[in-house]
């Protein structure tokens, strides 16, 4: 069996786009990854992606906001920046960290009633899902 893959999603503020990639990735890879997101900056845990995660059956809320420069020193497979900003700045990896970027719309950024906001979250929500198990099919296929 081929060794476990570490995955690290990068994002501004590790708080929203990372995190919904994060949880979906955990659950769709399960053992063929080793999944860790952070920013380049530290804006903590969004509270709404947590809700529309456990909406979706996910729970997230145990995740931390993390500073990419916490995981220097571990040889990611892969890099995937979820925002432009994220990988603009991105720190240099190791060569052989094999690098993905999708520019995911950013719904903290987003404006409105309360439920307007929460179905922006949702927009984003899925459209993460349905990038996580294309990312899973495509890089990670089962045996």
């Amino acid at each position: 069996m081929e060794s476990k893959k570490n995955v690290l999603v990068l994002c501004t503020g590790n708080s929203c786009r990372s995190q919904l990639l994060h949880g979906y990735l955990e659950q769709v890879l399960g053992e063929r990854a080793a999944v860790y997101s952070a920013g380049v900056e530290v804006h903590g845990l969004n509270p709404r992606a947590v809700r529309v995660m456990a909406e979706d059956g996910l729970d997230i809320s145990h995740h931390t906001s993390n500073h990419v420069d916490e995981y220097a020193a571990v040889p990611f497979d892969y890099v995937l920046t979820v925002c432009d900003h994220a990988q603009e700045v991105c720190p240099v990896f190791p060569s052989t960290a094999q690098k993905r970027h999708h520019n995911f719309p950013d719904p903290a950024k987003a404006t409105g009633t309360e439920e307007e906001i929460s179905q922006q979250f949702r927009q984003v929500r899925d459209q993460v899902k349905a990038y996580a198990h294309n990312l899973a099919r495509t890089e990670f296929p089962t045996a």
